[in-house]
């Protein structure tokens, strides 16, 4: 039997929720054996291969790289799974949409800094007035809330999708936690 191939990436977020899928511990060496992670901030692959059985998307869209990044997981991912609050909601990179985006540098760059106040050009992406969550710009088809979600949580949902299963996560998460 082959196994799924699996990918995971970060969009605009703190990596909170890979940080709880390694807090699967053991679990994972069991996850391991019937996956293979063809994409991850954890492996040192550089290009979203093609024929992707099940991608975990972390973070909100913010930026146009964040944008191509998630289209591509969807012209190439069988099964996309927004993970994580800010994946499902915006949640926290959300809350500057309540500012105008330039108002946003100058507090960033220029107002909480003691020394070269200055908005850079060159190594920040071309953010958008607005952080947008994944399912406002591609199908998403499997929500998983928590801010984290619970390792416990990741584990069961994904032992549920490689047992050809769709999981029912209702009771499993809550925004926030």
């Amino acid at each position: 039997m082959s196994k799924a191939r699996v990918a995971t990436i970060w969009l605009d977020g703190c990596s909170g929720c890979h940080m709880s899928f390694l807090d699967m511990d053991e679990a994972l060496l069991d996850i391991a054996e019937k996956i293979d992670l063809v994409y991850s901030p954890y492996v040192d692959i550089k290009e979203f291969p093609s024929d992707v059985d099940v991608t975990l998307v972390e973070g909100a869209v913010s930026s146009r790289e964040d944008l191509e990044k998630i289209q591509k997981v969807r012209e190439n991912s069988n099964l996309v799974i927004a993970f994580g609050d800010c994946a499902v909601t915006g949640n926290v990179p959300a809350m500057r949409n309540s500012f105008p985006l330039e108002s946003v540098f100058e507090r960033a760059y220029k107002e909480n800094v003691t020394v070269q106040e200055t908005v850079p050009t060159e190594t920040v992406p071309e953010l958008f007035e607005k952080v947008r969550p994944v399912h406002e710009v591609i199908n998403v088809d499997l929500h998983m809330q928590g801010c984290p979600p619970p390792a416990e949580t990741i584990k069961y949902a994904l032992t549920e999708i490689l047992e050809g299963r769709t999981p029912e996560l209702t009771d499993k998460t809550r925004f926030g936690k």
